[in-house]
């Protein structure tokens, strides 16, 4: 999918046109994967365009340079002042942001001590990322998640998605839409960038942390939404067969928002939406619209210059 161009870059602490925000070729991040990312998006509301969970995004960006030992050079509230400037700048309504941390320019080896970190944030307007009309089409990836042992699971690291990358060109080469992935024991880890979400009885399931799944911020706010609406939900290890026996399936992420699966491995599911599958996803659209109240503090609004 082409990015279709903005008109500004925050780059470094300054906002620099498009086409300009460039690295060396021998930039640390684009040989070893150091670096880490957030991917959060802007909702139109009645009051103008705001930012979804942006502190907790941030808060995510920290912990995962934590885990790796990069060092930000800004403040979580510089980082906050700075992507509200950018979306200001490029006038968007609703977008999606990514926010990058990665050793850059300075020394080559994987002695990763004496390269300088850089920080960009981008954002561009980007239609949900996949197509939800029909249910996805799951497969099972030959690829298994990275062990926890290996890669912290719990940092939003870029390095990794060579994995997910991986996965999901297996799952297109095959015909499908997304891959499932499990983790090294065989349980169910997530997909190749997105939470996946089981109903069965009522009862709604989603796979932990230390299955290799990424504690994602729109997994918490569906946990979050579902409890409010008074359903049971369970963190807890799933097995690929209990999505095979389940009632309904969705998957969930920044970049995909609530998506419902229609099959897995060639198996259909009951149905393509299940009643659940749509009542989170609008209670979700509400969230991020501003629509319910009881939400907004969610919302951080853009002010235009």
């Amino acid at each position: 999918m082409a990015i279709p161009e903005s008109s500004v870059i925050w780059f470094d602490g300054a906002l620099v046109p498009w086409q300009e925000a460039r690295v060396h070729v021998l930039t640390h991040a684009l040989h070893y994967g150091t670096g880490v990312l957030e991917g959060t998006r802007v909702f139109e509301t009645a009051d103008g365009p705001a930012v979804f969970r942006l502190d907790e995004h941030l808060a995510r960006l920290e912990r995962s340079a934590r885990m790796l030992r990069i060092e930000l050079p800004y403040s979580r509230e510089e980082l906050s002042a700075a992507t509200l400037a950018l979306v200001a700048a490029n006038g968007h309504r609703s977008c999606y942001l990514r926010h990058l941390a990665f050793l850059g320019y300075g020394s080559m080896g994987l002695d990763m001590r004496h390269s300088p970190t850089s920080v960009s944030i981008a954002s561009w307007e980007w239609p949900a990322y996949l197509a939800a009309e029909r249910g996805l089409r799951l497969m099972t990836s030959s690829w298994r998640r990275t062990d926890p042992n290996s890669v912290p699971p719990a940092a939003k690291a870029t390095g990794p998605y060579l994995n997910s990358a991986l996965a999901r060109r297996e799952a297109s080469d095959a015909g499908f839409d997304e891959a499932l992935l499990l983790a090294p024991d065989g349980t169910v880890s997530e997909c190749s960038s997105e939470n996946v979400f089981t109903v069965r009885d009522g009862v709604l399931r989603t796979p932990p942390g230390s299955a290799g799944a990424l504690e994602g911020i729109t997994q918490d706010t569906l946990l979050t939404l579902a409890r409010d609406l008074g359903v049971e939900v369970r963190v807890e290890d799933l097995l690929r067969s209990d999505l095979y026996a389940a009632d309904e399936v969705f998957v969930s992420g920044t970049a995909a928002g609530v998506v419902p699966v229609a099959s897995l491995d060639n198996r259909e599911l009951p149905s393509a939406e299940g009643e659940l599958t749509k009542k989170l996803g609008e209670a979700y659209r509400a969230a991020v619209s501003g629509a319910d109240a009881r939400y907004r503090h969610w919302l951080t609004p853009v002010q235009s210059s």
